[in-house]
């Protein structure tokens, strides 16, 4: 079992670069599953969901290879398989064959998806979508069964703006006949990115980065490349670091627009951030003051960096309160934050946070991914040493975060333990 071993309080100091981003990478990998020739794509994040994803691909028979962050991924032999809970478990992402493999076979059987323990994530909006185009699903012994005889574009409206499910559908909906519309569909960059690779295929889809996304069925989709864009819950966690420890700490390759929300909230705080053109340059701030966050569909407050965010509050000066609106159990760090001094309670999904608190080193376990990614924070700023477990929630969604940090002059190592 690794661990993650860090000595706090040190001051930072250099360059971190962001890598591509993990949310729009699991669901690009599967994308290319609709692709009836080869695909290439750029700037992957090298993290363990990536490893899982490709052993998903070469079971379904798509050559695939490996160099850096660049994949090369041949999908004119991919066939049907039965995608088992072993695979499928290892990630939420594993959900994407569905819509891939329905709208390329027409065809799926999948076991029901994993991922971090963050509350209820149902998938009946992407059911849905599947259903609207002419699918039939039936769930057994912990599988989805998803099958048509032909898919047929439809006017779907999606009661909740869910990313997962506008990207499923728009996936089933790439190669049906007729024309689809997705009403209340997901505005977030991630899906700009994912639209940008299915059109450079041949794919028409327009509207992307709107609430309203149209799609022309097509026939073939041909050979493509893409560039995942950067990682923008990436690029805030390590802001929110700056905010606290940073000296010129400079985060490269960032698009200032996906960062917005945060941003403004540090700059309406007291936090220096000198916005450049893909970069910016960050410095601890003194006297913080405490802020309110609610968590909302992009464009606003992201829900993956609400809980990096619970870290900054407890060094702000007063009451904070974060209330999480998309997951109902996204308070995971919060009884290990309290146990390294921090004065947080909880009521339903509304964390009230005292501050400023002095953190001190403890044993702390990570229980998803972004709350293993608070729990590095709190560790940063923390005195003394801060021993974090059950790390490998952090490896799904943090490319080489210990090279990172040690490289502007943080005292963090991981260990087999």
């Amino acid at each position: 079992m690794k661990k993650i071993i860090i000595e706090g309080q040190k001051e930072l100091s250099g360059t971190i670069t962001i890598s591509g981003a993990k949310n729009s990478a699991v669901a690009l990998i599967p994308a290319a599953i609709l692709c009836d020739e080869e695909t290439t794509i750029y700037n992957v994040p090298e993290i363990s969901d990536r490893d899982a994803l490709i052993e998903i691909m070469e079971l379904l028979n798509a050559k695939v290879s490996v160099n850096k962050d660049t994949l090369r991924i041949d999908t004119r032999d991919v066939k049907n398989c039965r995608i088992e809970e072993e695979l499928s478990g290892r990630l939420r992402a594993s959900y994407y064959f569905m819509g891939a493999l329905l709208g390329r076979n027409k065809s799926v059987e999948i076991a029901f998806p994993g991922g971090c323990k963050i509350g209820a994530r149902k998938i009946n909006y992407h059911l849905k979508g599947f259903e609207a185009l002419g699918a039939t699903i039936e769930e057994k012994n912990d599988f989805y069964i998803i099958k048509a005889e032909k898919l047929k574009g439809s006017k779907i409206y999606l009661d909740f703006a869910s990313v997962g499910a506008t990207i499923n559908i728009m996936y089933a909906a790439v190669k049906a006949e007729g024309t689809t519309i997705i009403h209340n569909a997901a505005k977030e960059p991630e899906i700009v990115n994912i639209a940008t690779f299915l059109n450079n295929m041949g794919a028409k889809i327009k509207g992307a980065g709107t609430s309203k996304i149209t799609i022309e069925g097509v026939k073939y989709l041909h050979k493509a490349m893409i560039e995942v864009i950067p990682d923008r819950i990436e690029a805030g966690t390590y802001i929110i670091i700056g905010s606290l420890l940073g000296k010129n700490l400079i985060i490269k390759n960032v698009i200032k627009e996906h960062l917005n929300a945060l941003i403004s909230k540090l700059q309406e705080i007291g936090v220096s951030i000198d916005l450049k053109t893909n970069e910016l340059v960050i410095n601890k701030a003194n006297n913080l003051k405490s802020f309110n966050v609610t968590t909302l569909i992009y464009p606003g407050f992201p829900t993956d960096i609400a809980q990096p965010t619970s870290v900054l509050m407890t060094q702000c000066k007063g009451t904070s309160i974060l209330e999480e609106t998309i997951y109902s159990n996204r308070m995971g760090q919060v009884p290990y934050l309290n146990k390294m001094g921090a004065n947080i309670s909880v009521k339903d999904q509304t964390a009230t946070i005292l501050g400023p608190t002095k953190l001190h080193g403890e044993e702390v376990e990570s229980t998803d991914l972004r709350a293993g990614a608070s729990l590095v924070i709190a560790g940063l700023i923390a005195e003394g040493k801060t021993t974090i477990s059950n790390v490998e929630y952090i490896l799904r969604g943090y490319e080489n975060i210990i090279e990172k940090l040690s490289g502007v002059g943080a005292n963090i190592k991981m260990i087999e333990d």
